[in-house]
This record gives C-alpha cells, structure tokens and sequence, in this order.
C-alpha cells in the first residue's frame, strides 16, 4: 500500500500555482524561460510560462475572474493539466476556474500500464518504458479512489500501442462502465475483451460527443494505417462550450502520429491553443514515415493557430526485435524548435517530463464563428 501510495503521488501531486498564459508570450520577449530540458534547473512542476507576480494567478484571486466580457465576447479561464505517461499514453485533466471547488474532468488517453508494448509479438517488437517511477504505475493507480476516478477513456488507434490489450482487459474489469471514445476500427478489439466496457461511442472524424456540461470530443482524421481505402484513425480536439455555444473553443488537439487532414482542419477553421504532438520522425526503410514531425509539427501548429506545443516523444522506448533494428529517427526536440521557432515565434514548446503534471492556466474566448 505504502508502493501504491508513493506512486499516486507522483502522478497526482498538485502541482505550483499556475501562472497564467498569453496570447503575448513571445519568445523573443519573455524573459523567464518556458519550460524545457533546455532549462533543467527550473522546477519540474512548472507551468507554461513563467510571469512577472503581478500577472500570476493566486489564491486570492476572486472566482468572478474565471468569466470575463471584453467587446462583447466571453473569456473564461481554464487550467488545463497534462501528465505523460511514456510511449502513447496521457492522463488530460481540465478544470474551468468556476468550478475549483469540484474535481477535474480526467481523461486517460491510450493507456498502456501493463507490460510491454510487443504487438503480441516481442520477437518483432519489443518496447518497455524507460522512466521507472512511470514504468510502475498500474491500472491501480489510474482508477485509485483517491483521485477521482476516470471520467473517459479516449483511444486514438485500433492498433496495440494505442488500444492496448493487456491494459484495456484489467481496465474494463475493473471499471466497465467507464465511458469510453473511440475510432470505429477499435470496435473488433474492444469486442473481444473478456469484460467488454459497456458505453462505447465510435467516432468517425468530423463527429463529436459531449463529457460532461462543458466538454465536446471531436474526432479529426489522422493516419491510415493500412490500405488507402480503410478508414483513418483518430486524432481529438477538446472543445470547452457553454449552453450559449455549441461551437466552443479548442482548449486541447492530440493525435499521436502527426498526420492530419489539411482541407478538413482549413474548412472548419478547427483551432485548439495547446497542440500535443510528435515533432521527431520515425522511419522504416525506403524512407517510410511511420510517424511525422518536425516541418509537419510545425504546420500543424500554424493550422490551428495553437499557442503550445507539447512534444509527444513516443518513440523514447528502450526496444529491442527485428523491427527496432531497422527503425531510425530524423530530427530532434531541439531542431523542431529551432523550425519552429523562426516561423511561429510567438508559440512555445513545453517538454513533458514523464510523470510529472505540466499545467497551464489559458484564457480561453468561447463566443463567436469559427472558434471549434
């Protein structure tokens, strides 16, 4: 129990108070340095971006701020806390600033808690996580009472890095009637488990469905991972609403391959402030692009006019089988930023560190057209 209790910890300890993030946050002007491994002295419980004390959020800041009016739209302030848990796998929790006397609407994303990810076959794939502390954590820990338990679980791909079976077995026994979202293509595995989850939505990209009061999950169209004609996979946008706007504003994007509709996010001017992608590429022979980023994390940003990125490292795994022998890297954090930061200068990189809850405290404006 003292184990489990030691591992709770680590992934559910408040983090420092949020300092509050700008759409006026440039690199060029900030002088505290945004969270990265570029800067490993700084907490790595820090926020977004750090403030001068006058412009950060504190305790006795009076809730009314959490709703603002300026020129006829309203603003609401949001903390937004990400945990990374290695390899696919998140823990996503949004909190609109009314309700802090209520817990955060949690969201597991892809979790892969159990074991190794070897497709079924370590000959061929082999993959453990590389941060003990993370590597520890089991489904235990994911639906402990003392958290809150999960409010959805999202899954993004049919395939075992994302629709992990090992996990999702203990999970739905444990908790099947947790709520869960996913692509169409997961349905044959989500079938075959022995406790089947019992409320699944199935989302093609463009559909959405509502957690909660304040919440909308949209689907957008990621990777094909098969023959040009099967259906996509999934990437989602968390949309924050209000009864007075079904459209919302993108607070969240996270697709797990760096691959995107251009035309489908151009024509429904989809935006979201904080954009969770690989921006390191993952190659198989013949030059294949197995996972996207770099220029490609770089436009992808600038399609959603996002104000954050966060690295998703999933190819950071200590692997051994055929396959990881033959794959290779092109790119690093460091060059992305490097891309990024001379053609989008006013978005910041915030590098996760495994199991540690990065947190953001954003504005968000949730009137007007072409917000979602």
């Amino acid at each position: 129990m003292m184990a489990m209790a030691g591992r709770l910890q680590l992934l559910f300890s408040p983090t420092a108070p949020a300092a509050s993030a700008s759409r006026s946050c440039h690199r060029q002007s900030t002088p505290i340095p945004v969270w990265s491994r570029r800067h490993p002295d700084l907490p790595r419980s820090i926020v977004a971006a750090a403030r001068p004390s006058s412009m950060s959020a504190s305790a006795e800041e009076p809730s009314a701020a959490a709703t603002i009016s300026r020129g006829g739209k309203t603003r609401r302030k949001v903390t937004l806390k990400l945990t990374y848990l290695e390899i696919n796998s998140w823990v996503c929790e949004v909190q609109p600033q009314e309700g802090q006397g209520q817990a955060p609407l949690r969201i597991l994303v892809d979790p892969l808690v159990v074991g190794n990810l070897d497709f079924g076959a370590p000959w061929l794939f082999d993959g453990a996580k590389k941060n003990p502390r993370v590597k520890a954590l089991g489904v235990d820990e994911l639906l402990a009472p003392e958290t809150g338990p999960p409010d959805l679980l999202l899954i993004t791909q049919s395939l075992d890095d994302h629709c992990h079976v090992r996990t999702l077995t203990q999970l739905s026994a444990r908790a099947p009637d947790l709520p869960v979202v996913t692509t169409p293509n997961a349905r044959a595995v989500l079938a075959s488990l022995p406790t089947p989850f019992r409320r699944v939505t199935y989302l093609e990209p463009g559909q959405s469905t509502a957690v909660g009061d304040q919440v909308q999950v949209l689907a957008t169209a990621g990777p094909v991972l098969g023959p040009p004609w099967q259906r996509p996979e999934n990437g989602y946008i968390l949309l924050m609403t209000t009864a007075d706007d079904d459209d919302g504003h993108g607070l969240l994007y996270l697709e797990p391959h760096c691959v995107y509709d251009r035309s489908f996010l151009e024509t429904k001017r989809l935006r979201a402030d904080v954009v969770v992608t690989p921006v390191v590429k993952q190659l198989l022979p013949g030059n294949f692009t197995l996972v996207s980023g770099q220029e490609d994390a770089v436009d992808l940003a600038r399609l959603l006019r996002a104000r954050y990125v966060v690295p998703m490292s999933n190819g950071d795994v200590d692997a051994g089988g055929l396959l990881a022998a033959v794959l290779s890297k092109q790119g690093t954090t460091q060059s992305f930023e490097a891309l990024l930061s001379e053609a989008l200068p006013q978005v910041q990189v915030l590098d996760p560190v495994p199991g540690v809850p990065l947190q953001l405290q954003l504005e968000l404006d949730i009137s007007g057209p072409g917000q979602i």
